[in-house]
Protein backbone atom coordinates (compact mmCIF):
# COMPACT_ATOMS: atom_id res chain seq x y z
CA UNK A 1 0.00 0.00 0.00
CA UNK A 2 0.96 3.90 -0.60
CA UNK A 3 -0.29 5.85 1.78
CA UNK A 4 -0.96 10.12 2.02
CA UNK A 5 -2.57 12.79 3.07
CA UNK A 6 -5.65 13.69 1.03
CA UNK A 7 -6.87 16.95 2.90
CA UNK A 8 -7.44 18.53 6.32
CA UNK A 9 -9.88 20.58 8.31
CA UNK A 10 -9.00 23.13 9.17
CA UNK A 11 -7.70 23.71 5.20
CA UNK A 12 -3.99 24.96 5.53
CA UNK A 13 -3.12 22.72 8.34
CA UNK A 14 -1.77 19.80 5.71
CA UNK A 15 1.52 21.24 6.36
CA UNK A 16 1.20 20.30 10.10
CA UNK A 17 1.48 16.36 9.37
CA UNK A 18 3.13 13.97 7.45
CA UNK A 19 2.67 10.43 6.69
CA UNK A 20 5.34 7.59 5.81
CA UNK A 21 4.00 6.48 2.34
CA UNK A 22 4.92 3.37 3.36
CA UNK A 23 3.86 2.19 6.75
CA UNK A 24 1.35 4.87 7.18
CA UNK A 25 2.90 6.10 10.45
CA UNK A 26 1.46 9.84 10.90
CA UNK A 27 3.81 12.25 12.39
CA UNK A 28 3.00 15.74 13.25
CA UNK A 29 6.24 18.32 11.20
CA UNK A 30 4.87 21.43 13.32
CA UNK A 31 3.45 22.93 16.47
CA UNK A 32 -0.06 22.98 17.29
CA UNK A 33 -2.22 25.32 19.81
CA UNK A 34 -5.63 24.14 20.93
CA UNK A 35 -6.17 27.79 21.60
CA UNK A 36 -6.17 28.41 18.27
CA UNK A 37 -7.32 25.10 16.91
CA UNK A 38 -8.51 22.22 18.91
CA UNK A 39 -9.53 19.79 16.41
CA UNK A 40 -7.67 18.80 13.13
CA UNK A 41 -9.03 16.08 10.95
CA UNK A 42 -7.35 14.53 8.18
CA UNK A 43 -8.46 12.46 4.99
CA UNK A 44 -6.23 9.71 4.74
CA UNK A 45 -6.06 7.34 1.42
CA UNK A 46 -4.60 3.86 0.62
CA UNK A 47 -3.74 2.75 -2.34
CA UNK A 48 -2.41 -0.75 -3.62
CA UNK A 49 -0.09 -1.19 -6.67
CA UNK A 50 -2.29 -3.78 -8.36
CA UNK A 51 -4.26 -2.99 -11.66
CA UNK A 52 -6.24 -0.98 -11.54
CA UNK A 53 -5.04 0.45 -8.17
CA UNK A 54 -7.75 -0.03 -5.43
CA UNK A 55 -7.83 2.74 -2.91
CA UNK A 56 -9.51 3.08 0.61
CA UNK A 57 -9.84 6.08 2.90
CA UNK A 58 -10.45 7.09 6.16
CA UNK A 59 -10.58 9.90 8.73
CA UNK A 60 -8.32 10.57 11.59
CA UNK A 61 -9.18 13.14 14.18
CA UNK A 62 -7.01 14.60 16.51
CA UNK A 63 -8.16 16.43 19.28
CA UNK A 64 -5.62 19.04 21.26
Amino acid sequence: FLYSIMSSIPVGNRDLFTIDPKTGEIRLSGTLDFEDIPLHELQIEARDQGTPPLSGHCSVELEV
